[in-house]
């Protein structure tokens, strides 16, 4: 059997475009529940040595450039609430190894800078896939690195993602080249 390589996870082929040719890939739609269903699917046929979720992020703080997060958040879950009611969940994820940023997951896309403000007290950058990566990673033991490029900063200049992206896949190409 061949020695288990690592597998790229992003959302979509755009943040994806300078992946390394070589490098095993996997797109999974943009929101937790696509990035858990679609790569628990790839971890289980493809039995990879790490999963490398590249990405953007929107900063909360006024930060720029590349980031690879020591934490993940669930950010839209009710964990104090479900806790409460004796259903307690995890709605944080450490990463080992990261550079001490903390990045927050949701399925809402922030733009708006009263939001951004509210999940800017527990992380520094936010994303849509990160946490259900980790989660996925954490559940069968596979170890996990986030990587994420600063697109934007969270409040309207959100809305230039498309715009923005390539200049993002360009540096976690180059990243996954150096790392991967």
């Amino acid at each position: 059997m061949a020695a288990a390589e690592p597998l790229v996870v992003a959302a979509t082929a755009a943040e994806a475009a300078h992946v390394p040719d070589g490098l095993r890939l996997v797109l999974t739609g943009i929101g937790k529940v696509q990035a858990t269903l679609v790569t628990a699917l790839a971890v289980a046929e493809l039995r990879p040595s790490v999963l490398l979720n590249v990405g953007t992020a929107g900063a909360l703080d006024g930060s720029t450039g590349l980031h690879l997060p020591s934490r993940v958040v669930n950010h839209d879950i009710s964990a104090v609430e479900l806790a409460a009611l004796g259903y307690p969940v995890v709605d944080e994820i450490t990463i080992p190894g990261g550079d001490g940023s903390v990045l927050a997951s949701g399925d809402t896309f922030v733009s708006d800078p009263a939001v951004r403000d509210r999940l800017a007290e527990r992380a520094r950058l936010v994303d849509m896939e990160g946490f259900a990566v980790a989660a996925v990673a954490a559940h069968v033991g596979v170890p996990v690195r986030l990587v994420k490029h600063v697109s934007d900063q969270a409040d309207a200049s959100a809305m230039d993602w498309p715009q923005l992206v390539d200049a993002s896949a360009r540096v976690l190409g180059e990243w996954l080249r150096e790392n991967a």
